[in-house]
């Protein structure tokens, strides 16, 4: 069963972090016969140095598709996504490190349940080392706890998420509606078109989880974003004033609370040390 990878890269991404991420992928159980790899807008030296670079390990497996100017993560996957040639994509960030095992695990989750159209798992939050974790990402695993938990929260982790591209381009792609809830909003037009979903247990990747996350997931404007998104999925029938009551005002609390006490709640949720 072949499959590609679908990753983005911009100017703001450390050098090393990105070759970390491109060597996971490269040293895969079961490897790719197509990488495509995003440049959103123009980078810099340092990164180009390293796409050269992984370019003669992958040879004519890594496609290097560059955009004229940054217009976004979701705008730069549905530009990649048009060039993978493979109907199942695994989805891979920049900056973080899918263990070797990881694509063989999703590729016999998608042989064992065929009607599903996308999976993730659980990743493994790391600061500095992967070898010394600082939490974990759990998700639901069967397609009707999936249904459930998307009603209040993203049921996925994007990091590792494998997914048909057929039922991703039916569903209409990524769409910058939301700011940073682009991913999110993508699973619940699939849910909602009757696709099924269905995640692992096992860890699959390590992200990196640098010290100041929780600055990126507050402030008026991502509280904003996140109430409208869930206004939008009760509006349209798929969440309840029950969910939007017990799922979204509770995290739109967090979003203002003074950044250390944000910190906190987030370390407690992901299981921090």
């Amino acid at each position: 069963m072949q499959y590609s990878v679908l990753m983005s890269v911009y100017f703001k991404e450390q050098p090393n972090n990105l070759r970390q991420a491109m060597e996971s992928m490269r040293s895969q159980t079961v490897p790719t016969n197509d990488f495509v790899l995003v440049c959103d807008g123009p980078l810099n030296q340092d990164l180009d140095d390293v796409i050269t670079e992984e370019q003669e390990k992958f040879g004519s497996v890594l496609h290097v598709h560059r955009l004229p100017q940054n217009g976004g993560l979701g705008n730069a996957l549905n530009e990649g996504l048009k060039v993978c040639k493979n109907e199942l994509v695994a989805r891979m960030d920049s900056d973080d490190i899918s263990r070797p095992d990881r694509c063989e695990k999703q590729l016999a989750l998608f042989s064992s349940y065929p009607e599903i159209a996308l999976s993730s798992g659980t990743v493994s939050e790391f600061v500095d080392d992967p070898a010394h974790p600082t939490g974990k990402r759990e998700v639901p695993i069967t397609d009707e706890e999936i249904r459930t938990y998307s009603r209040k929260r993203n049921p996925m982790n994007h990091p590792c998420v494998m997914f048909k591209k057929s039922d991703v381009e039916d569903a209409g792609g990524y769409r910058e509606t939301f700011h940073l809830f682009e991913d999110y909003y993508l699973w619940v037009r699939m849910l909602m078109k009757g696709y099924k979903a269905r995640n692992t247990r096992e860890v699959l990747l390590d992200m990196r989880s640098p010290a100041d996350m929780y600055l990126r997931r507050g402030g008026k404007k991502y509280e904003q974003d996140m109430l409208r998104f869930h206004k939008w999925m009760k509006k349209s029938g798929w969440s309840s004033w029950r969910a939007y009551l017990t799922g979204a005002v509770p995290h739109a609390v967090v979003c203002v609370l003074p950044n250390e006490v944000r910190k906190l709640v987030y370390e407690k949720l992901h299981g921090r040390s």
